[in-house]
């Protein structure tokens, strides 16, 4: 089991306000942060994804993060569109997957393929 991630970014302030908007719906919000260089996000105080300045990963990488429920998926979607992602792939099914594969997609300001997926059924 992976205990983190990171990724480097181009645009520090720019990737910490996205990432926070986006992954709000999931839970997440900043954990720690060191001298505005730095962020870990991550849900009941332990950061499991961060994010550091300095450069673009390169090529870039695709991080899914599991919801919940699909109603989460399609929030977690709107907020990270609105907070400045381009669509790579509204939600829904992906039944090529399997069959209670719901999942949304989305590009980051870096061209990272950032992912809510749920893998219940709908309630």
């Amino acid at each position: 089991m992976i205990d983190h991630f990171g990724l480097q970014v181009s645009d520090y302030d720019q990737a910490r306000a996205f990432y926070a908007k986006a992954l709000a719906p999931l839970g997440y919000t900043v954990v720690m942060e060191f001298a505005d260089s730095t962020a870990g996000f991550g849900r009941d105080g332990k950061p499991d994804f961060w994010i550091y300045a300095g450069g673009r990963t390169s090529p870039p990488v695709h991080v899914a993060f599991r919801a919940e429920t699909r109603a989460i998926v399609d929030a977690f979607y709107a907020a990270a569109l609105s907070a400045g992602a381009t669509d790579n792939g509204a939600p829904g099914l992906r039944l090529d997957y399997h069959p209670n594969y719901y999942g949304a997609f989305v590009r980051d300001g870096d061209g990272h393929n950032i992912e809510a997926v749920c893998h219940t059924q709908a309630s």
